[in-house]
């Protein structure tokens, strides 16, 4: 069982940047494969970027050159830094976590999802 909790959201102006959290606990975090997720409502969720637990990362297109996913083995914390903030990224940020060993940016590849942090970017 791995019970994830996010932080680090808020509110920022376009062209700022982010740092989200995601501490885990429950499980190594560097035994699992993570991701972050976001959604604004009535959408889908929208893969972020994905860390293996080789630290192989993949990224969405939409947040390429942008983001950076990583993780403080030692703190157990998975960090999603976001850069070039854009109002289009606004929405609820999620991390998720699965012991499978994959890059994926869908939803259906974790086990594990947190309650979500939110993030606004006024332009």
């Amino acid at each position: 069982q791995v019970q994830l909790a996010e932080s680090g959201g808020g509110s920022a102006q376009s062209g700022g940047s982010l740092r989200l959290s995601c501490t885990a606990s429950g499980n190594p975090l560097s035994a699992n494969s993570m991701a972050w997720f976001r959604q604004v409502p009535g959408d889908e969720y929208e893969g972020v970027a994905a860390i293996r637990p080789d630290a192989a990362t993949l990224y969405a297109d939409s947040v390429k050159g942008r983001a950076t996913i990583s993780r403080d083995s030692t703190k157990n914390t998975l960090f999603l830094q976001l850069d070039s903030l854009k109002p289009e990224d606004t929405a609820m940020y999620y991390c998720a976590a699965d012991p499978g060993y994959w890059l994926e940016l869908q939803t259906k590849y974790y086990k594990y999802i947190g309650q979500g942090t939110q993030v606004t970017v006024s332009s």
